[in-house]
């Protein structure tokens, strides 16, 4: 019998710093059936981001005409940057039952929910104090001192909105943090409003 699970979209957020992005990829090489929702960015480039594969970096001109023609699911400005995630992408993987992962924020999770809330599942992350993020902040090398004082500030705004999530993880240790998210993951694959094709299963055991 051929499984006909719809995908489903899998949110991942936190304050910057917290290690969202290193869950993620975690996740991606562990799992299969799942794929990253690659967002559209006016932010500039980090030396170790390629185009295409962590964003499509573009121009404000060119998000904004995109951003009329509803290209997007949603969109936010962060840090006085623009994202946007396309819409065509996400319902063609849920349609043939690959999952979708997305590293956003609040705001774009807030969104996404109001897009498709059954097809959601969200999990915040969380550091485990404010020393490791402030350390982990500086670590990353590519962002200006005063960058990271801004990041730092707006982590408490970011923090408050843990409790709109289904699941939180607390980032202490990168690998268990990402087994905990491959979990809820394949935890909320069997749920029973995800899983269609059981009721053709039931009819014929029933007969």
């Amino acid at each position: 019998m051929q499984n006909k699970r719809k995908g489903l979209m899998l949110v991942l957020s936190s304050p910057s710093g917290a290690g969202k992005t290193s869950i993620c990829k975690r996740v991606l090489d562990k799992e299969k059936k799942i794929v990253m929702s690659i967002s559209y960015t006016t932010r500039p480039k980090r030396k170790s981001e390629k185009n295409g594969f962590d964003y499509f970096f573009i121009n404000k001109k060119k998000f904004d005409e995109l951003k009329s023609s509803d290209y997007f699911v949603e969109y936010a400005n962060v840090f006085d940057h623009h994202y946007g995630t396309p819409k065509d992408f996400i319902d063609k993987n849920l349609q043939n039952g690959i999952d979708v992962l997305f590293d956003i924020d609040w705001q774009g999770a807030q969104k996404l929910s109001n897009y498709s809330k059954d097809d959601m599942v969200s999990v915040f992350i969380l550091p485990p104090n404010n020393k490791s993020l402030l350390e982990r902040l500086k670590k990353r090398n590519e962002d200006s001192i005063k960058t990271v004082k801004k990041r730092m500030g707006k982590a408490k705004s970011e923090i408050s909105h843990w409790i709109e999530y289904d699941y939180i993880v607390i980032n202490e240790d990168l690998e268990q943090s990402a087994n905990e998210v491959i979990t809820i993951l394949r935890a909320e694959r069997k749920k029973r409003s995800r899983q269609k094709f059981v009721f053709d299963l039931i009819e014929n055991l029933t007969k």
